[in-house]
């Protein structure tokens, strides 16, 4: 088969501070990228135009034909219906907006939507950390915090595709959270909490990458911080293990960059605090990095494609 017969995907990872953009072959490789940040103020006919513009060029380089396209999107969704259902105080008019009428609309293909972290998880099950295992939490650590269930070798999203999301369940203290609740783990373990929880310490606003740079240097606030970051994390796995019976965690996102200064907290909290089972749980960082919620994505769409059937 030429390049000009190939089949391609697009995946879409719109997310409150940037959007990622993937165009991949068949079998789920990577052949470009492109990244911008996402206009989450202006609403979502933007957001997604955002997403489309950093694809145009992708396109126009890459021969092949394009047969589909996947996002991964923030906020609880409507996978059926294509929608967005809730979002954060991070957006504007993200909440209600038909995601996939807008791509089909633009692109003339069949598009397919999903929760971003239920798109990380596709993309560590089918091409990353995780590929082959059974019973996974996925965790993603960004602006937010977000989770997602894979249970008996499928993606399980629950009645209202609100399963996994540990993020937004209480437990985790009293702090208020940007979803408008309180004592989430999202409080302590979110890149902006962890700026936050720092500057309550200390008076300084820094970033969460700036916090950890910090505490490898040996500042006790910011260690203080992450420790926080890191008991919560181990709690909301050992959570999920006592409902559903998870044998593996995998936890990704631009807080698990500092992956080094994280794992050992979690790690310790997790021996200090097994799961009810009695069997340890795997922990693992995300291998995918960026591409894992686009390439998720376009798994997803790939085997709608392919089956003819949703999840």
């Amino acid at each position: 088969m030429s390049s000009g017969d190939r089949t391609l995907f697009a995946g879409l990872d719109i997310g409150g501070t940037t959007t990622q953009v993937v165009l991949c072959a068949d079998d789920l490789t990577v052949l470009d990228r492109a990244e911008v940040a996402t206009p989450a103020a202006d609403g979502g006919r933007a957001m997604v135009g955002a997403a489309l513009g950093a694809l145009a060029p992708l396109l126009r380089r890459t021969p092949g034909r394009l047969a589909g396209a996947g996002v991964g999107a923030a906020g609880v969704v409507d996978s059926a219906a294509g929608r967005i259902l809730v979002a954060s105080d991070s957006f504007t008019g993200w909440a209600g907006f038909a995601v996939t009428d807008a791509v089909e609309e633009a692109l003339g293909v069949p598009a397919f939507l999903d929760n971003d972290v239920n798109a990380f998880l596709y993309g560590e099950v089918f091409g990353g950390a995780v590929r082959g295992a059974s019973d996974v939490l996925g965790m993603t650590l960004g602006t937010g915090v977000g989770g997602a269930l894979w249970t008996g070798g499928a993606l399980f999203a629950g009645p209202h595709g609100a399963a996994g999301e540990i993020g937004h369940i209480p437990g985790f203290g009293d702090l208020p959270c940007s979803c408008g609740g309180r004592g989430h783990l999202e409080t302590l373990a979110s890149g902006r909490s962890i700026g936050a929880r720092y500057a309550e310490r200390t008076g300084r606003r820094l970033t969460a990458r700036e916090v950890a740079h910090a505490a490898r240097h040996g500042d006790q606030d910011a260690l203080a911080v992450y420790q926080a970051a890191g008991v919560g994390i181990a709690r909301a796995i050992v959570m999920t293990a006592g409902v559903v019976d998870i044998t593996t965690a995998v936890v990704g996102g631009g807080v698990a960059r500092s992956w080094p200064l994280l794992e050992p907290f979690i790690r310790a909290a997790l021996a200090a605090e097994p799961p009810v089972s009695g069997h340890p749980i795997r922990l693992v960082r995300a291998a995918l990095a960026g591409d894992a919620v686009p390439v998720g994505a376009v798994a997803r769409a790939r085997r709608e494609l392919t089956a003819g059937v949703g999840v």
